[in-house]
C-alpha cells in the first residue's frame, strides 16, 4: 500500500510541471478525469476490473430439485477505481521527425489491497506530417490496432467489448499515409491482455500466461491498409498469431518437451463516419483465437500424439458491432453487437482419459458451450464543460446448448436463453 501511494503522490506532484528547456524543447502536459460508475445487473455476470467491465451473463445454473435458477441473483455497486492520469510529452524532432510520448495510468489493476495503479499507456512516437504525406514509429504500450482510438461511444466501461476487441500491449509500430491511402503494420507482445490455454501443471516451468505467446518466439503481426479523408475512415486488415501452449508433457511418466503450435488469422474490416453532430462506426471480424482481445473465443485441441504432444484448432466466431451517436451537449448513443460461435474447422480430439475436450477459451469451461450473444444499449450524455453526465441500458441475451464435437454447438432442444438487463449512471469530471 504504501508503495501505491508513493507512485501516486509522486505522479500526481508532476502533474503542474510543464517544462521546456532551451536545448531540449520538451514539455510535458498532464491530463485525466475522475470517474465513478453505479452499476446494477439483473443476474450474476462475467465481469472483470472490479465488476465495471461487463462481458456476458452467466448461463442457467439450476439446484438439486430444478426449481431455482442460482445465477439469477441481482447485482449492484458504485465504484471510481477507472479515475486516470496521464502525460503527454512532446520533444525535439529526432531525424526529421516530431518526438513525442505518453504515460497513462488508472486505478484499474488488482492487489491485495484491491484496486491499484496500473500502466494502460507507456510509449514513444516519431511523426512526421506534410501536406499529402504522414510517417509515424512507435516503441511502447498502447492500444493494439483492431482496437485503437476508434472505440464505440458507450458508457459502459467495456466500451463494446466483447465485441469489440479490447487490448492494450507492447508493440512496434509504423504508419505511412500518401494523401488519403496509408497502411498500418504492427509487431506486438503480450503483457496485461492475455490467452487462455493448459494449466502450469502442464509445464512445471511456467506459471504465467504469456508463455504461451511468448514462448512462440514469433509475435503477433497485424498489417492493415487505410482509407482517410474528412469525416471518412476504414480500414482492411488481418491479424496473425502463434502460440506455443505446452513445452512438457508425461510420457509413460517421464516429462519431456514437446514441439507443438496453434496459429489464428483474424481478418476484420472496419468503417467510420465523423462529422457534425453524427457518429457511425461499424466494425466485423471472423475472428480465431482472440481471447487476448477480451472476445469470447479461443482454441481447442483437434489431435493427441503418441509422442505427448498435442495437435490444436482455433474456434472461429463472426463477431460485429454498430454504433451510431448524435449531438454534443445532449448526446444520444444506440450500440448493436453480435457475435455467433462458428467453431473449428477439425473435429476436437477426446482425450482418453477424462472422455472430454480440451477447449481454451475467455471465462474458461463457463462458455465452451455458448452459441450467440447480442446486446442493444441506448444511452443518453450531458456534456458541459469539464463534466459528463449519463445514464446507460444495456441488455446483453446470450444463447447457450450442448457442445459439438467441433467446439460449436448444437441446434437441438436443448438451446437456451439467458438475458441480462444492465443499467450504468456515469458522473465523469474531466481535467
Amino acid at each position: 500500500m504504501k508503495k501505491v501511494i508513493v507512485m501516486a503522490a509522486t505522479l500526481m506532484a508532476s502533474l503542474p510541471f510543464v517544462y521546456a528547456q532551451e536545448a531540449q524543447k520538451v514539455s510535458v502536459k498532464p491530463y485525466g478525469f475522475v470517474r465513478n460508475y453505479f452499476n446494477f445487473d439483473s443476474r450474476k455476470t462475467y465481469t472483470v476490473v472490479g465488476g465495471e467491465y461487463n462481458m456476458i451473463p452467466y448461463d442457467q445454473k439450476w439446484n438439486e430439485d430444478k426449481s431455482e435458477d442460482l445465477n439469477a441473483v441481482p447485482h449492484a455497486q458504485l465504484q471510481a477505481l477507472t479515475t486516470r492520469i496521464g502525460l503527454n510529452i512532446s520533444g525535439p524532432e529526432l531525424l526529421g521527425m516530431k518526438s513525442s510520448g505518453k504515460i497513462e495510468g488508472d486505478f484499474g489493476g488488482f492487489g491485495s489491497n484491491n484496486m491499484v495503479l496500473r500502466i494502460r499507456q507507456a510509449f514513444v512516437k516519431l511523426s512526421a506530417q506534410d501536406e499529402k504525406n504522414y510517417r509515424e514509429v512507435l516503441v511502447g504500450q498502447t492500444w493494439h490496432p483492431l482496437s485503437g482510438d476508434i472505440m464505440p461511444e458507450v458508457l459502459g466501461m467495456a466500451a463494446g467489448a466483447p465485441f469489440r476487441p479490447h487490448s492494450r500491449t507492447p508493440q512496434m509500430r509504423a504508419v505511412r499515409y500518401w494523401g488519403s491511402w496509408g497502411c498500418t503494420a504492427a509487431l506486438l507482445y503480450q503483457l496485461q491482455y492475455m490467452n487462455n490455454g493448459p494449466t502450469s501443471a502442464s509445464d512445471p516451468t511456467s506459471t504465467n500466461k504469456t508463455d504461451f505467446a511468448l514462448n512462440a518466439l514469433w509475435p503477433e503481426a497485424f498489417l492493415g491498409f487505410n482509407f482517410k479523408n474528412g469525416g471518412w475512415y476504414a480500414q482492411l486488415g488481418v491479424d496473425a498469431q502463434l502460440l506455443r501452449p505446452r513445452t512438457h508433457a508425461v510420457v509413460g511418466g517421464v516429462t519431456k518437451k514437446v514441439d507443438e503450435t496453434v496459429e489464428s488469422i483474424t481478418p476484420t474490416l472496419y468503417a467510420q463516419y465523423v462529422g457534425g453532430m453524427w457518429s457511425v462506426k461499424f466494425r466485423t471480424l471472423l475472428a480465431q483465437n482472440t481471447s487476448h482481445l477480451n472476445q469470447l473465443c479461443g482454441y481447442a485441441v483437434s489431435g493427441i500424439n503418441e509422442d505427448g504432444s498435442w495437435s490444436y484448432a482455433p474456434i472461429r466466431n463472426s463477431i460485429s458491432y454498430l454504433n451510431v451517436a448524435f449531438g454534443k451537449k445532449y448526446r444520444a448513443n444506440l450500440f448493436f453487437g453480435y457475435m455467433k460461435n462458428l467453431g473449428a474447422s477439425s473435429t476436437l480430439a477426446v482425450d482418453p482419459a477424462t472422455g472430454g475436450y480440451h477447449i481454451y477459451m475467455k471465462g474458461g469451461e463457463n462458455f465452451t458451450h455458448l452459441n450467440s450473444i447480442w446486446r442493444v444499449a441506448p444511452s443518453l450524455s450531458y456534456n458541459v464543460a469539464a463534466f459528463n453526465i449519463g445514464l446507460e441500458y444495456e441488455l446483453t441475451a446470450c444463447t447457450y446448448g450442448d457442445l459439438g464435437d467441433r467446439g460449436q454447438v448444437l441446434l437441438n432442444d436443448n438451446l437456451r436463453n439467458v438475458v441480462n438487463h444492465r443499467i450504468c449512471a456515469l458522473v465523469k469530471y474531466n481535467f
